[in-house]
């Protein structure tokens, strides 16, 4: 039976191979695609608003008359359309046009159109509206509907998108869209079918309640939201099917190596540490590969567990691999583990994208043959030309870094490359529960909610930039005392080579206004010979004072530093800002963090600014983060593909998360529905097996 999956948007009036191809770069091959092409706003366009009655921001439908159309030669050119109605006058200013554009907006013909109001050089202004020339009459109040607005790409507007989903609707009648949910499911809910839903919300019909349709809550836009979030939950438990369709290596504890290690270390564990050991432990021993993500705060001691898990593991004869997304985090890890492992005999490899020649040759050389128990590095580990002799365990730093494509691949470099190795994931990022229980549904979720005793809270002082002379004071007095500082820099712009030059700007102007102190600078662009270099003079107290750019956010750990700066903490999340603020605080020394803005604060700025004042628990503070910025940032950008969804918006709808937790794992043995509703929101977005 044909369904609306096997018919080509070509089939549509209108739609040849060229448009066809820009349809494909928003995922749109079949006519089921364009029907989930859904709609992530509304406009109310039903009534045509007075010129003289606009204000700036408004976003508003006005209908007037061209009384001028103007080419106008500024910095860019521009076409400049001039309207009036009875109450006054209003600009449409385009920076692309044609000379057909030009043509059809001549004086005297009648324009409706819709935009914000903007200040311009000619009163208010419209800047690229949509318009209709000589428009026909509008719907009355009752049979008006509201405007649905979809994500576009370049090469496709917002009509001809319109245009195309309403022929698609059409084609509904006589092909409904497969529902893949239990009618039982759908009655407990009370949610109405796919069709009816996904009808709707493309064309809402006049009496449908505006206020629900505008906040996303209506129960047809709240059917599709809980099918995404469904489909997004399926498609992880997927991932964890297929890493575990391979048996593990289970790993029993062997030999002394873990008492020496506990017997070597200055402190006892804390109990959040052995319960979470305890589980760990208990997957290791399974012939199953473990999946466990530890979460835990700044300085809660994750490293040490990781180390323990590793020491299980070596002691039961497998390798161990330890991934970090950073060179600089790679390296702390390194010389961590090499100081814990290496007065217990065991060896250790360093393996990262600069290591290049001989030096990288052996380095595999020693991972093939075994002779390296351990082996550390950058993503450079899991690349086709390394292999290992018995790999049994991975641990991944900032898993949030990672995307679930690098989870699938690690199942493929396990023993003799028949068993999957263990996954110990962790994050220093603590992640509030719900989003947790979503971006990670194919994880065992381990939390460290304990600090070690002795941790002194960071009082934490937000202050204007118009204040620098005296923070420039502060870290002279903290330098002077014996103490260390971090000054850290941030940018808006992407461009790693501007954040680069501000720091070293900054760096400059710190060493000329203090010449008794040494100040050291490390940034992105710097190789890691010197990086690393930097980092082990500051850490051995060589430096007083190092500039950094936002690199120092994770690992970095020099007890004697007391006093960290933040310029410009507005342009930084919540959960990045608690990281660095967590740089200090590892002695014994009251410590100290400032927060140095860029006055005027915007209100959301001043509330983000308070709570890290306010709050030194990492989940209270990425809870706050979450409801300010989404999950696609709060998790950093390359997991966002998983949490890039078309209708839901995880705050609005987060309590669907725990539903839907309990209804995936029933529905996983039908693996046709599983696979409809994983093609239909996700696409090919995550590939199983083949990865």
């Amino acid at each position: 039976m044909t369904s609306l999956d096997d018919i080509q948007v070509t089939a549509l009036k209108g739609v040849g191979s060229a448009l066809a191809g820009t349809l494909s770069k928003l995922g749109i091959l079949s006519l089921q695609d364009l029907l989930f092409h859904l709609p992530h706003r509304y406009e109310d366009r039903t009534r045509v608003i007075s010129m003289g009655s606009l204000r700036v921001g408004d976003v508003a439908v006005v209908e007037g008359e061209v009384v001028k159309s103007d080419l106008v030669m500024g910095r860019r050119r521009s076409l400049q359309v001039t309207l009036k109605d009875s109450s006054g006058f209003l600009v449409m200013r385009f920076f692309h046009f044609n000379a057909a554009q030009k043509t059809m907006l001549a004086e005297g013909q009648v324009v409706r159109c819709y935009g914000e109001v903007r200040p311009g050089r000619a009163g208010y202004e419209f800047y690229h509206p949509e318009y209709q020339v000589n428009p026909g009459a509008m719907p009355e109040q009752d049979k008006a509907t509201l405007t649905p607005i979809y994500p576009l790409t370049e090469g496709i507007q917002q009509p001809r998108v319109r245009a195309l989903c309403q022929q698609a609707l059409d084609y509904l009648h006589r092909y409904p869209i497969r529902d893949w949910l239990p009618p039982a499911l759908l009655a407990d809910y009370q949610l109405p079918d796919i069709s009816a839903a996904v009808a709707l919300v493309h064309a809402p019909p006049a009496d449908a309640p505006v206020h629900l349709l505008m906040e996303g809550r209506h129960p047809a836009q709240q059917r599709l939201v809980m099918e995404e979030l469904l489909a997004h939950q399926l498609s992880l438990l997927r991932v964890r099917e297929q890493i575990q369709a391979r048996r593990a290596l289970p790993l029993l504890p062997r030999g002394n190596l873990t008492e020496q290690f506990l017997e070597a270390l200055h402190f006892q564990l804390t109990g959040a540490q052995q319960r979470v050991l305890t589980e760990i432990r208990q997957d290791l021993s399974q012939p199953l590969p473990m999946l466990r993500l530890v979460q835990g705060d700044v300085g809660s001691g994750k490293t040490v567990v990781a180390a323990l898990a590793a020491l299980q593991a070596i002691g039961s004869g497998v390798q161990v691999a330890l991934m970090a997304p950073t060179e600089i985090l790679a390296e702390q890890h390194f010389a961590n583990f090499r100081d814990w492992l290496e007065p217990l005999g065991i060896k250790l490899a360093w393996l990262s994208g600069k290591i290049k020649g001989k030096a990288r040759l052996a380095a595999l050389e020693q991972i093939a043959s075994g002779e390296a128990a351990m082996v550390i590095g950058t993503h450079a580990l899991f690349q086709n030309d390394v292999n290992f002799d018995r790999l049994g365990l991975v641990i991944v730093d900032e898993q949030h870094r990672f995307g679930v494509h690098q989870r699938l691949a690690l199942k493929e470099k396990g023993v003799g490359n028949e068993l999957a190795p263990h996954q110990l994931i962790m994050t220093a990022t603590p992640i509030p529960r719900t989003l947790a229980m979503s971006a990670y549904a194919d994880l065992d979720t381990s939390v460290i909610d304990e600090l070690p005793p002795g941790r002194k809270p960071i009082e934490t002082v937000v202050l204007p930039d118009g204040r620098r002379d005296d923070i420039i004071e502060r870290v002279r007095e903290a330098c002077g005392r014996g103490r260390q500082a971090y000054w850290v820099c941030t940018l808006i712009e992407e461009s790693e080579a501007l954040q680069c030059q501000a720091a070293e700007v900054t760096a400059e102007a710190l060493a000329e206004r203090l010449p008794e102190l040494s100040v050291g600078l490390v940034h992105g662009r710097l190789k890691a010979g010197d990086k690393a270099d930097i980092m082990h003079r500051f850490k051995e107290g060589q430096l007083d004072l190092l500039v950094a750019t936002t690199v120092i956010e994770v690992g970095v750990d020099v007890p004697n530093a007391s006093l960290i700066i933040i310029e410009n903490p507005e342009r930084l999340g919540l959960a990045q800002l608690h990281q660095l603020r967590g740089r200090v605080g590892r002695g014994e020394e009251a410590s100290f963090c400032v927060l140095m803005y860029h006055p005027p604060l915007s209100q959301n700025g001043r509330a983000r600014l308070q709570a890290l004042r306010e709050s030194q628990d990492g989940f209270v503070i990425a809870e706050k983060d979450l409801e300010i910025r989404g999950p696609g940032e709060v998790l950093g950008t390359r997991q966002t593909g998983i949490m890039q969804f078309r209708l839901a918006d995880f705050e609005r709808d987060k309590g669907w998360i725990e539903t839907v937790r309990h209804l995936a794992p029933g529905l996983m043995h039908d693996a046709r529905c599983v696979d409809g509703l994983v093609r239909r929101w996700l696409g090919e977005r995550i590939r199983y097996g083949d990865v």
